[in-house]
């Protein structure tokens, strides 16, 4: 059977894209007497530093072995915008990896921040590694002792479980906590070779028993809203519902915001 009909969606997609580019944008002599329109799978498999043969397979659908990175080259050598790689990635049952990386978006961090100031309740922005850039003055209160102190950079797991006031504010921290961490494996399952997730990682593990014995549970669980009570010095015990939103453009932050119950 001819091999350019036995295709995938993934195969069509990566077939109709090389078709696309032309040998001068991809850095290629041009050549004469070329029949095929665009880049010919041999030139594409070595733009990618893979065989033909294992090209092949991809437009097949038969990824079950090809790493993001060789997914990222394909990107790449196809000049893919930034919605047609997130498509590629889909096609192949892969998350993009890219996705962590932009929520160092300058503009994207002062549009969350903007828009964090406007919010009527407690809202704060997390970035790929629960690193929190912006917060508003009713989650400053909320988190009285923690956000409102001068610390180089905020983050959400050492507050959770390196910080004194958390076992205290956040009702029912047993339950929170091992959820959080389900959660945060679940969300860095794409970068586990990434230098700051290990870093992160060994830091929370090793300054943390209950951080480290959670961690070796191996639970993964999906970011959830619903309810979320507090046990505030001040405030007394109050309840937010939580709603988490991704910005489109830079999915690697999330906009958290607690909503009165």
């Amino acid at each position: 059977m001819n091999d350019e009909r036995n295709t995938s969606p993934l195969g069509d997609f990566i077939r109709s894209h090389r078709e696309r580019v032309s040998p001068q944008q991809a850095g290629l002599p041009a050549g004469s007497r070329r029949r095929a329109k665009g880049l010919r799978r041999e030139e594409v498999a070595a733009l990618c530093g893979i065989s033909p043969t294992w090209l092949t397979w991809i437009e097949q659908g038969r990824t079950q072995s090809v790493s993001a990175a060789t997914l990222a080259r394909l990107a790449d050598a196809l000049l893919l915008s930034r919605a047609e790689r997130d498509y590629l990635f889909n096609l192949a049952g892969q998350k993009n990896p890219d996705d962590a990386h932009l929520a160092s978006d300058p503009e994207a961090q002062q549009a969350l921040a903007l828009a964090v100031g406007k919010i009527d309740g407690p809202a704060y922005v997390l970035d790929g590694l629960w690193f929190v850039p912006a917060w508003n003055a009713q989650a400053a209160t909320l988190f009285r002792g923690w956000l409102d102190q001068p610390e180089p950079r905020h983050n959400l797991l050492h507050f959770m479980f390196l910080h004194p006031l958390a076992p205290q504010l956040v009702d029912d921290w047993p339950t929170r906590a091992r959820r959080m961490v389900a959660e945060f494996r679940a969300e860095i399952s794409a970068r586990r070779d990434d230098g700051e997730v290990g870093a992160l990682l060994d830091g929370l593990r090793r300054q943390s028993g209950d951080f480290d014995s959670l961690w070796r549970q191996q639970d993964v669980q999906g970011r959830e809203g619903g309810e979320r009570a507090f046990n505030h010095a001040q405030l007394g015990r109050v309840s937010y519902q939580q709603l988490t939103l991704r910005l489109a453009n830079a999915p690697g932050l999330k906009l958290v915001m607690l909503l009165s119950a």
